[in-house]
């Protein structure tokens, strides 16, 4: 598959934990794109499950076979990053008509804030529609096996926060 003209894309998020919903956005995103950064936004507001250093550690692990997957961290404004570092279009992953809407204010907010910046918008696959960061943390807590919803190196994590009585 040919790339198209954007050459880089970013994929932002908190990734707490990163899950197979993410990893199937940065795979196809990935196949489109010269450069895709998977960015964690750093919000000093929320209280993360995950280290922003165990967070980038578990990412490049998952991602280790991709070859153009750059992982950083970056506060602020996305666009602001953006305009620093060259990117050329944000994708995000939907996964259901409630993500549009929200996806939606978004990037009509940031092509407001800087027009060159393109949204790419990825449907999730529909085995990973419903799956997101919160709700494995929250279904984990009451024990449900989470298996086929998290990469293998995350849910070694997890088990060991459990174990730790950090979940």
């Amino acid at each position: 598959m040919n790339k198209c003209n954007v050459k880089k894309a970013i994929f932002a998020g908190s990734f707490d934990p990163i899950t197979n919903g993410h990893l199937d956005i940065i795979r196809r995103a990935s196949k489109l794109f010269g450069e895709l950064q998977v960015g964690i936004l750093i919000n000093p507001n929320k209280k993360a499950l995950f280290t922003l250093e165990e967070r980038i550690r578990l990412i490049k692990e998952c991602t280790a076979d991709l070859d153009n997957v750059k992982v950083i961290s970056f506060d602020g404004l996305l666009v602001k990053y953006c305009e620093q570092n060259g990117i050329d279009a944000l994708v995000r992953g939907i996964r259901s008509a409630a993500d549009v809407d929200y996806e939606l204010q978004m990037a009509h907010m940031n092509r407001e804030l800087d027009s060159s910046i393109e949204t790419i918008f990825l449907p999730s696959n529909t085995k990973f529609s419903f799956i997101s960061s919160s709700l494995i943390k929250e279904v984990l807590s009451f024990g449900a096996d989470i298996q086929n919803l998290v990469p293998e190196q995350v849910l070694r994590e997890l088990k060991i926060k459990m174990e730790r009585k950090e979940i």
